[in-house]
């Protein structure tokens, strides 16, 4: 049985809850100078993992429990191919303006980018086209390959990878998804995508079923 590792951010947390709990999680970002949506991966990691008691309308305490075997196993038992859903993808020719239509119709955050084969090649988030749309540029003549992130550049996950792996991998890079891939000799197939949200409804459905 592996221990759960936690990382820089989460054990600020761990140290901000036990200095001023009950504290909400609103609070816990306005002191790490963060968003509630980007730390509720990690809060709903600890408090699954039994470092910290949650209570509705009151906020964070912190339990000074360490994780039991049942619950270590159940978390660790978690992997990705359980909960990833289908990859958006576009082709590395669709112009900037198409993309930004496709990600609105999509109501998605990232869009993930395959080569003629449809082997990844690179990651497209709101930000990359935010920053591309600004200016006189024409969008129509311009295609998302070169604005994209590529390799190696590029964080991914695996169907057999733990979702504790895929967590921190969210929460380290500062994405809102991983693309899940199946590594071939000619390139990465996607086949998924996983997403803070995915992380975050799967934590707490094992803490519904503990």
């Amino acid at each position: 049985m592996n221990p759960i590792e936690l990382n820089k951010r989460q054990e600020d947390i761990l140290q901000i809850v036990k200095e001023n709990g009950p504290i909400t999680g609103e609070h816990i970002a306005e002191r790490l100078g963060l968003t509630r949506a980007t730390l509720r991966p990690d809060l709903a990691i600890l408090t699954m993992a039994g470092f910290l008691d949650a209570r509705p309308r009151v906020g964070y305490f912190y339990s000074g429990k360490k994780t039991s075997v049942k619950m270590t196993d159940s978390i660790n038992k978690l992997k990705v191919n359980e909960f990833h859903s289908l990859p958006v993808v576009v082709p590395e020719t669709m112009t900037v303006y198409d993309a930004i239509c496709f990600m609105f119709a999509e109501d998605v955050g990232t869009l993930f980018v395959v080569d003629k084969n449809e082997y990844l090649t690179g990651v497209l988030s709101r930000k990359d086209l935010l920053r591309t749309s600004i200016g006189t540029q024409d969008l129509n003549k311009i295609p998302v390959h070169i604005i994209m992130t590529r390799m190696p550049n590029i964080s991914y996950c695996e169907r057999k990878d733990s979702l504790i792996v895929a967590a921190n991998k969210l929460i380290e890079r500062a994405v809102d998804s991983l693309p899940v891939v199946e590594p071939h000799a000619e390139g990465l197939k996607i086949v998924g995508r996983l997403t803070k949200t995915t992380i975050t409804r799967a934590f707490l459905s094992l803490a519904q079923n503990v």
